[in-house]
């Protein structure tokens, strides 16, 4: 007889997502110029806690979850926004919100502000590319590039 596995917690779930989606951050992150690298990874980070953070409807299933789904999608927005996992990214992240990119209740039930925000994410991470010497400057829409990349990366992590 076939060996019965154990059911996936929702704690194990989130550990797991939580660990994709700083690889997937820092994949991200490798393919800009170094002093970039904390403003993709913040970007990351900031795009994945929204999208696991059930009061979005930016997740890619807007069904009713099951009790386990949505307590493993809480977790992991709770475990973006910890200081571990945001250790060395504060002033990043304190720049995004600065920039209004914190979630609010309006990102639930407004879809505007879902563009308004992915569009703000495009926005500061060409200011921050701005700063650096022209020789470094990343390509013509990276940013647009790569904001569309991280949230299609994070939506399939969240979902999975």
């Amino acid at each position: 007889m076939a060996d019965i596995l154990p059911k996936r917690t929702p704690q194990t779930i989130a550990d797991e997502r939580v660990t994709q989606i700083l690889r997937a951050a820092d994949s991200w992150a490798a393919d800009v110029p170094a002093p970039l690298t904390p403003s993709v990874r913040a970007v990351c980070i900031r795009l994945a806690e929204m999208i696991a953070d059930a009061r979005h409807a930016h997740r890619p299933n807007p069904d009713q979850l099951d009790p386990d789904a949505a307590q493993a999608l809480d977790l992991i927005a709770a475990r973006l926004r910890a200081p571990a996992t945001i250790r060395g990214l504060e002033g990043e992240l304190e720049a995004l919100s600065a920039l209004e990119l914190r979630a609010t209740g309006a990102w639930a039930v407004v879809p505007s502000a879902q563009s308004e925000w992915t569009a703000t994410a495009i926005t500061y991470l060409e200011q921050r590319a701005a700063t650096l010497p022209a020789s470094e400057h990343p390509g013509d829409y990276w940013a647009d590039d790569l904001v569309a990349g991280v949230i299609a990366s994070i939506r399939a992590l969240v979902a999975g």
